[in-house]
C-alpha cells in the first residue's frame, strides 16, 4: 500500500493498493468487506493524525458510526484501489471523515468511482481508553460548509444515541438449523438434506461466524479495529444472501453501522446475520455482533455492533437478477419485513432526489 498526503495538512489522506486474489470473492469481484476495511483504515489514520496535532496525551481514533456506504461499481483483481479520506467536520469530541474509493485499470488507465462513505470517530486516550479527548478544530472553506457539517453532526449524534439506547433490545436470531463447520467457517450455502427450514425463509439462509479477537485485529490500545469487524459482518451477510438466491451476490450498500460498545482483545465475537426484507432486485440482511469476554467474564455478553447490509443478485455476466421473495413466518418476521420495506422506500426516494439534483 502506498500513501500520500499534503504537507502540513493532516486533514487529508490518500492510499492505494493493488487488488489481489485474496481480496476477492469466488467470482473475482473484490469483496465488499475488503473495501470497507480499507475505508476504515484510511479514516482511522487521518483522524488519529489530526487528533494528535495538539499537546497532551496521545490518543487513537475509535470508530463510532458509519453512515450509509454506497457500492457504486464493482472492483476486480488487478485493479488499483485509490482510497481518499478527508476530515470534513469536527465537533469538540468527534471527527467526520468523508471517504471515496476509485478503481484504476492500470493497463488502460481508466478510472471509476466505486464507493462513497461517511465515518465518525472519537479520540480515545491511550492511557485511559474510556477518556474521550478534545478534537483540534479545522478551518472551513466557507461558513456554509461549516453549517452543513454541524447539521450532519447533530443528525448522526441523535441517531447514534438512539441506537445505543436500543442496543440492549437488539435480539439475535435463533440458532441456525443449518450446521456450521466450526469457528469462523460456515459450510456450503446449500443446507444439508433434512434441514427443518423451508427454502427462502429466514431460518433457511441465516448464518453465524465465531471469531477469537487476536492482536492482529486490534489497535494500539488492544481494542478491535472497526474495519476488521465490518469485514466479518460483510462476510456473514454475503453468506446469507448467497443461501437465499444461490447465485453470485455483491454488496450494494450498507445502512448506518452503529458501534455500541468496544470489543477487547481476547474476546469471542459471534457475528450473526438474518434476512429481513427482499424487493424484486435486492436483499436486506441484519447483522449483529455479539461479544463474550473470556477474561472479564463478570461483564457478560453484550451487543457491540449492528447494521443492515443490502445485496443484489447477479448472473455470470454481472447483470442484475430477480431475487426470490422472502417467506416470513410469525409476527416478528412480518414486523422486520415491514421495517425493511420502509427503509427500502426511504433509500429509493433519496436516490431519486439525488439524481434530480445532479441533472
Amino acid at each position: 500500500m502506498s500513501e500520500s498526503s499534503s504537507p502540513g495538512a493532516p486533514c487529508c489522506l490518500q492510499v492505494c493498493r493493488l487488488m489481489r486474489p485474496e481480496d476477492t470473492n469466488i467470482v473475482g469481484n473484490v469483496h465488499g468487506g475488503t473495501i470497507l476495511k480499507m475505508i476504515e483504515e484510511a479514516g482511522c489514520i487521518v483522524s488519529t493524525r489530526h487528533c494528535n496535532t495538539q499537546d497532551g496525551d496521545h490518543c487513537v481514533a475509535a470508530l463510532a458510526r458509519v453512515e450509509k456506504t454506497e457500492f457504486l461499481s464493482p472492483m476486480f483483481i488487478g485493479e488499483v484501489a485509490h482510497v481518499s479520506a478527508e476530515i470534513t467536520y469536527t465537533s469538540q469530541r468527534s471527527v467526520e471523515v468523508q471517504a471515496h474509493v476509485v478503481a484504476e485499470n492500470i493497463l488502460t488507465g481508466a478510472k471509476k468511482l466505486t464507493n462513497k462513505a461517511a465515518l465518525w470517530y472519537v479520540p480515545c486516550s491511550l492511557k485511559n481508553v474510556e477518556e474521550i479527548k478534545d478534537v483540534p478544530p479545522i478551518t472551513y472553506a466557507s461558513p456554509e460548509l461549516e453549517e452543513e457539517g454541524r447539521k450532519r453532526y447533530e443528525t448522526q449524534k441523535a441517531l447514534r444515541q438512539s441506537s445505543n439506547e436500543r442496543s440492549d433490545e437488539v435480539v439475535a436470531p435463533p440458532p441456525n438449523p443449518v450446521p456450521l463447520s466450526g469457528c469462523g467457517t460456515p459450510r456450503s450455502p446449500v443446507p444439508l438434506a433434512g434441514s427443518s427450514a423451508e427454502k427462502h425463509t429466514v431460518g433457511f439462509s441465516q448464518s453465524s461466524l465465531i471469531h477469537l479477537v487476536g492482536p492482529s485485529d486490534c489497535t494500539m490500545n488492544d481494542f478491535v479495529h472497526g474495519g476488521v469487524t465490518m469485514k466479518l459482518m460483510d462476510e456473514v451477510a454475503g453468506i446469507v444472501a448467497a443461501r437465499h438466491c444461490n447465485t453470485n451476490i455483491v454488496t450494494a450498500c450498507v445502512d448506518a453501522i452503529n458501534f455500541h460498545r468496544k470489543i477487547k482483545k481476547g474476546s469471542v465475537v459471534k457475528v450473526q446475520g438474518r434476512m429481513t426484507f427482499t424487493s424484486n432486485r435486492s436483499m436486506e440482511i441484519e447483522v449483529i455482533v455479539e461479544v463474550e469476554p473470556l477474561v472479564e467474564v463478570d461483564k457478560g455478553k453484550y451487543c457491540a455492533v449492528s447494521a443492515f447490509f443490502t445485496f443484489i443478485s447477479l448472473d455470470k455476466k454481472n447483470r442484475p437478477l430477480p431475487v426470490p421473495l422472502l417467506k416470513v413466518e410469525g409476527e416478528d418476521e412480518e414486523r422486520r419485513f415491514r421495517e425493511g420495506n420502509a427503509r427500502y422506500l426511504h433509500n429509493k426516494e433519496k436516490r431519486l432526489a439525488e439524481r434530480e439534483r445532479q441533472q
